[in-house]
């Protein structure tokens, strides 16, 4: 039997008839992603599976310089057939890694290729993968049509244009791709001249002065707006920690000035102005209805050589360890006070964080949203079969599961539509086996229900995208 089948990870009756019978099938919200929208736009095509699998994936990336590849058939100039029997020795290595389910996932659901990649068959997947995208429905938005998805959200920064996404509303192609506010940029005042370079790209954008404080409130309240009307519902905040010292308005006006001039700033003003700029940021979420997506405990570029010579985003990031309960109850508090906290997902890449952040979040749930505040997906690292288990049982177990908003990509990948498949295999199985043990009623209807609401039918209420 070919290793990914019909019932791939799907050991019980009870897990089969979960998700063939209501998982399957159903289509694909994608919340949060990195696809670059000009891609989208000019719908783009590849002639090399090398090309759409390697071209900017930090996973492959990763594990290909843990097995000895040199950078040159990594991010290098060699061709994209080398780096791709490169990858494919480096899979004879990778037993029970992620990338192995998901590599042979995308062959199996986009190529029709079931047997195992290696060194051994590179050659012959490499020939059979390029044929199938000389094809029809192999382009970015082709792609997005076999694998049925509805809505894409992608990461953009405030002072974007968003020519690509208006370019796209002009002509819907059948999946509503939705911009998604990243300001991140606007808190890094650690680089003092990009921060200022940044804020100079923000007053272009906003067509404002941006010199005081108080510009810069205006300035990012227009380019908010200016994004509700691309269609925008979802912000992402992407942090080391939780920032929420106290503070005044008195100190904003005063370090923003400061760093404005160019003048580097101390650890203390660094944090308040970082905490201002994530408190105002939910505030506008919640005046506009938008959800708040927190990504943190990243320790990123940390070998400083490569980042040199690479950028970020190359696979040189790794787990941070922050302690961020009380800031993040803090920060929740005062909003909450305000009547100003908005929907909000929550991710830690430190497994330790889970179970924290599933009682937290018990603390500020409220009506009429049902779960309001989410225990996000496993994330990055945890993106595998063991940390989606250890997050669906955390939320089970302190929280509701069946209200829970299910998978995203996460990925700069027009191919990685199958980890939607993959987790709802896992989740399919994970309840199967429970009812085969006798841990759940054999009620396959009751449980299928809550099986489609969390693939689906949860986010597109959720977010309020009426996919």
């Amino acid at each position: 039997m070919a290793f990914i089948n019909d019932d791939f990870l799907l050991g019980t009756k009870a897990a089969r008839e979960l998700y063939h019978g209501y998982a399957e099938k159903m289509p694909i919200i994608d919340y949060h992603c990195h696809l670059p929208p000009a891609e989208i736009a000019e719908d783009k095509r590849w002639t090399d599976i090398a090309q759409v699998w390697l071209g900017g994936d930090h996973y492959k990336w990763r594990q290909m310089r843990s097995n000895g590849v040199e950078e040159k058939y990594v991010t290098g100039n060699a061709s994209w057939h080398d780096k791709f029997v490169k990858f494919a020795e480096t899979m004879e290595r990778l037993v029970k890694n992620p990338l192995f389910d998901w590599s042979h996932l995308e062959l199996a659901r986009y190529f029709g290729v079931t047997e195992r990649l290696s060194g051994a068959t590179a050659e012959r997947i490499w020939k059979k993968c390029n044929a199938k995208l000389a094809g029809k429905g192999f382009s970015a938005r082709g792609l997005m049509k076999k694998s049925n998805v509805k809505v894409v959200c992608t990461t953009d920064d405030p002072v974007d244009s968003l020519e690509h996404h208006l370019a796209i509303a002009k002509k819907p192609f059948g999946t509503k791709i939705l911009p998604a506010w990243r300001s991140d940029k606007a808190s890094k005042v650690e680089n003092i001249k990009a921060w200022n370079e940044w804020m100079d790209k923000l007053a272009a954008a906003a067509k404002m002065p941006v010199k005081t404080w108080d510009d810069f409130l205006e300035a990012m309240a227009r380019r908010h707006a200016f994004f509700a009307k691309a269609g925008c519902v979802v912000s992402d905040y992407g942090v080391t920690e939780i920032f929420a010292a106290p503070y005044t308005e008195a100190d904003c006006r005063r370090i923003f000035k400061k760093a404005r001039s160019g003048k580097a700033l101390t650890p203390e003003e660094a944090l308040k102005l970082k905490s201002a700029w994530l408190y105002e940021g939910l505030k506008a979420d919640a005046r506009t209805n938008w959800t708040t997506q927190l990504h943190y405990c990243c320790l990123r570029d940390n070998n400083t050589a490569m980042f040199e010579k690479l950028g970020p985003d190359t696979g040189f990031d790794c787990i941070g360890d922050w302690s961020v309960t009380e800031s993040l109850s803090r920060l929740f508090d005062r909003l909450e006070r305000e009547d100003s906290l908005p929907r909000c997902i929550l991710y830690s890449l430190n497994p330790k964080d889970t179970e924290m952040l599933a009682t937290l979040m018990g603390c500020f749930q409220k009506a009429p949203d049902r779960g309001k505040i989410q225990l996000g997906s496993a994330w990055w690292f945890l993106d595998q079969k063991d940390g989606m288990r250890k997050q669906i049982e955390a939320l089970a177990a302190l929280g509701c599961l069946g209200n829970f908003v299910g998978m995203l990509t996460d990925s700069r990948s027009f191919l990685s539509y199958t980890r939607h498949e993959y987790f709802r295999r896992i989740l399919c199985q994970k309840l199967g086996a429970e009812v085969e043990s006798g841990e759940l009623p054999n009620d396959i209807k009751w449980l299928g229900g809550i099986v489609a609401d969390i693939s689906f039918n949860n986010a597109n209420r959720y977010f309020g995208f009426n996919a």
